[in-house]
């Protein structure tokens, strides 16, 4: 292997040359090292802690009680994983991120249809409903949905569409259907801004040439906007799928969500549940490792078969 020259005709050192290429390496040593103790360690943890019954019993004593996968034969094991749990993850998710992926799609063009100054106005009305915690929008929507003196019930029994109020938060159906109202009211800002980002980048000549051709809006947007826009909508779909998949507040805080109604529970909820509920904190870490495998591999997936459309 020859060496590179050196500006003034030399040869560098072998020595130099390697210092040159570990040199990006030694910068980001320090950021790396953080990165694994706040990251990579405790996601260790929670797997040792996974592989034990560890309860009680093992905090105060501090001894560890090593069980192997005794954990997840149990979850597998446990038709609450298949008929109640799983589906309510999955099914909440693909519900919860399309919405919030369409209408803040909508919201962006929207945005970018309008002036600077109307623009400025919409953005900064959104950005408040994406600033609300968590907790507060999810109050919020339990005083509306409230089965006494809801918003929704005095209305409909206003209008006489309901003679006796109804407890909105007991059917599994419209207890994650509040939520996903809850999820989208305070997911679509930033899907909103994030695309209207990427749209202000569509070049405007390419969007006139297919309207003078007779393109429609509906047309103009899968043929020209989404296929530039592809990247925009992988990082919005990834991110929304991995909040929506781990959602914890916002059912826990329902009335129900913690627990006492068994038919709403989530792999989120299952997890404290069993950890703090039961005392059994190797379950319920256990739970949680199955939460963030099934994220990677649904994330991979993803990023997989978006790849594979940009090479063809």
């Amino acid at each position: 292997m020859r060496t590179r020259p050196s500006p003034t005709g030399r040869r560098a050192p072998r020595r130099l040359i390697t210092l040159a290429k570990a040199r990006p390496w030694l910068l980001l040593t320090p950021a790396l090292v953080l990165l694994g103790v706040l990251l990579l360690w405790p996601l260790v943890r929670v797997f040792l802690f996974s592989l034990q019954d560890y309860g009680l019993r093992e905090i105060v004593s501090g001894e560890s009680n090593y069980i192997g996968f005794a954990n997840y034969a149990e979850i597998f094991g446990n038709s609450t994983l298949w008929t109640v749990v799983l589906p309510n993850t999955v099914g909440f998710a693909v519900i919860a991120v399309t919405a919030t992926v369409v209408f803040g799609t909508l919201v962006a063009l929207l945005m970018a249809s309008l002036g600077m100054f109307w623009r400025t106005v919409v953005g900064s009305a959104i950005m408040v409903a994406w600033a609300m915690p968590a907790v507060t929008g999810t109050y919020v929507w339990i005083w509306i949905f409230d089965a006494d003196q809801g918003l929704v019930n005095e209305t409909l029994k206003g209008l006489g569409l309901m003679d006796e109020s109804f407890n909105w938060f007991t059917n599994p159906f419209t207890f994650y259907g509040i939520v996903a109202l809850n999820i989208v009211h305070h997911g679509f800002p930033f899907v909103a801004i994030t695309v209207l980002a990427g749209l202000l980048g569509v070049p405007k000549e390419m969007l006139e040439a297919a309207q003078m051709d007779g393109a429609g809006p509906i047309r103009r947007f899968f043929q020209i906007i989404y296929p530039t826009l592809k990247p925009v909508f992988a990082v919005v779909v990834i991110l929304s799928t991995i909040w929506d998949f781990k959602v914890f507040a916002q059912i826990y805080l329902m009335p129900g969500g913690s627990g006492s109604n068994r038919e709403v529970l989530n792999l989120g909820v299952w997890s404290y549940v069993e950890s703090f509920g039961q005392n059994r904190y190797g379950f319920g870490a256990a739970i949680a490792v199955l939460l963030t495998v099934l994220l990677l591999i649904i994330t991979a997936i993803y990023v997989r078969t978006l790849f594979k459309e940009e090479k063809v």
